[in-house]
């Protein structure tokens, strides 16, 4: 009996010692990172784009958000977020009064209805740079990514069409006071979801990270 208590505590000092290993490793994943933006844009991995296989519909948006219980599907938990008067929240998610600033064209808009919510990376690029290959799991938490400020972004409807799917290397946003912060959230997007660049993508970003002073990239790695 003794011998199988001891072997007991044996084992179960071993489980706590691991699980407490396992979870300092992950809490030590879950630290932010911070990189000049000249070096996060060197960090990015360079690869070919292929398109071959995308739909939308792989990127399943918008779901209940990051407190299902609060009636706000993802787009609505951005806006309430973001807005910089706050809207009154009614049932269901309905937003009404309230005020947000559009940062890619320096626009105040008054009205919900008025605003999309930008996917920083757009879904068709995130897929072309490498979530092609990850589960549909995976593609709802990235479409859907509360974890990072930067990962989505309340804009005008205007610029968010203007944007489309197109990388900084094809548009880049109106407003030139946008330009250092967008490609510091763009790089810093691709970075948390370990997503690839390509040569006329990263060229761009290095061109522009050069202008953009002591600029910094802060992420943190998706899990």
């Amino acid at each position: 009996m003794i011998i199988k208590l001891a072997r007991g505590l044996a084992a179960l000092s071993l489980a706590l010692t691991s699980l407490a290993a396992s979870g300092a490793a992950h809490a030590a994943a879950a630290e932010p990172v911070v990189l000049p933006l000249t070096d996060a844009v060197a960090a990015l991995p360079l690869a070919a784009e292929a398109r071959d296989g995308y739909s939308r519909d792989a990127f399943k948006h918008w779901n209940a958000g990051a407190n299902p219980t609060d009636g706000c599907s993802t787009r609505g938990e951005v806006l309430v977020a973001e807005a910089v008067t706050a809207p009154t929240v009614g049932a269901r998610c309905a937003l009404t009064g309230g005020s947000w600033f559009s940062y890619y064209d320096e626009t105040t808009v008054t009205t919900a209805s008025g605003l999309d919510i930008d996917h920083m990376v757009p879904l068709a690029e995130a897929w072309d740079s490498g979530a092609s290959v990850w589960t549909a799991g995976r593609r709802e938490a990235y479409a859907n990514d509360l974890g990072q400020d930067s990962s989505l972004v309340a804009v005008t409807a205007r610029s968010n069409r203007s944007k489309s799917d197109q990388d900084p290397s094809e548009w880049l946003p109106p407003a030139t006071s946008a330009l250092c912060r967008y490609v510091s959230e763009w790089t810093a997007t691709k970075l948390r979801w370990n997503l690839t660049t390509d040569q006329s993508e990263h060229d761009r970003l290095t061109q522009l990270a050069a202008d953009c002073g002591e600029t910094t990239v802060t992420y943190t790695p998706a899990p």
